[in-house]
């Protein structure tokens, strides 16, 4: 489980298991391109809407997070905006898309990022199977990705041209490495991606994902945050204010998921993976 890139190439896919960011990027990559990026508010979607706008793209950012999304919309306008969606409804998908080609007149990249993780504990065994859990796991990761696709695909198909991304995991090509909800819904989407580039391809639609490892954004530490030496990462009290990590939590989770990788050294971080997503999407 490498922390560096280790592309699959295949005609149909691509699954990068992080990215090298160490050289400069090359600014202005995706000049003239429209992109939408789910769950663009924060972690890997933020640090994806911010190189796509550094690359020249017009960027919209799709996520239920208003409080968090408007202000970095307003804060990297106007190349960057914000629409209020919740990728598991159809409708709200739908208008994402109707309102980007309405002020823009095209899309030429989507960027399916939105997820959730569910409950993170290894204690999770598939004994004590939560079936709500699955279905809302299963809700925003698989179905909402297939949405994403759906209408992503609808506005691509005329054109004959356009990229679809979505964000797998690790979890998503090996099993033992997450919970069965989880691990479930990323084997789905690499599912999804192959089926989709099967079809796609012949208009000129390129479908890939990205499967990166453990990265310590605010929702991997919120979702393990309740910790006791020795003892499995569990998950926040309902209820229980999730704010953004502080520095120490963050690189107690880098350390933690440093050990699990066979590469040892580098630190898988969200600016990696948008910089793999940036590949992607050229």
């Amino acid at each position: 489980m490498p922390a560096q890139v280790m592309p699959e190439k295949t005609v149909s896919s691509i699954h990068c298991f992080g990215a090298d960011s160490s050289g400069p990027s090359s600014y202005k990559r995706l000049d003239g391109k429209v992109a939408i990026v789910t769950g663009g508010a924060k972690g890997i979607g933020e640090a994806t809407a911010r190189l796509f706008a550094m690359n020249g793209a017009k960027v919209v950012i799709a996520d239920i997070d208003d409080a968090i999304g408007i202000p970095l919309a307003d804060s990297l306008a106007p190349s960057v905006t914000f629409i209020h969606c919740d990728v598991s409804i159809e409708k709200d998908m739908e208008n994402l898309i109707d309102s980007t080609i309405s002020r823009y007149g095209k899309l030429d990249i989507l960027f399916n990022n939105a997820g959730v993780l569910g409950n993170q504990s290894k204690r999770k065994s598939i004994i004590n199977f939560d079936v709500e859990e699955f279905d809302s796991v299963m809700s925003v990761n698989v179905r909402g990705t297939a949405l994403g696709m759906k209408h992503a695909a609808r506005v691509m198909v005329p054109r004959r041209a356009g990229c679809i991304i979505s964000t797998a995991s690790v979890a998503g090509v090996m099993g033992g490495l997450g919970p069965h909800a989880y691990t479930a819904s990323k084997h789905a989407i690499v599912g999804l991606m192959k089926n989709a580039a099967c079809e796609l391809g012949r208009y000129g639609i390129r479908v890939n994902c990205i499967s990166p490892f453990g990265v310590a954004t605010s929702m991997l530490v919120n979702a393990w945050r309740n910790v006791d030496d020795g003892e499995d990462m569990g998950v926040p009290c309902e209820g229980e204010l999730l704010g953004l990590p502080s520095e120490e939590e963050a690189e107690k989770m880098e350390e933690f998921v440093r050990s699990l990788a066979n590469l040892k050294g580098p630190t898988l971080r969200r600016r990696d993976v948008a910089e793999a997503a940036l590949y992607l999407a050229q």
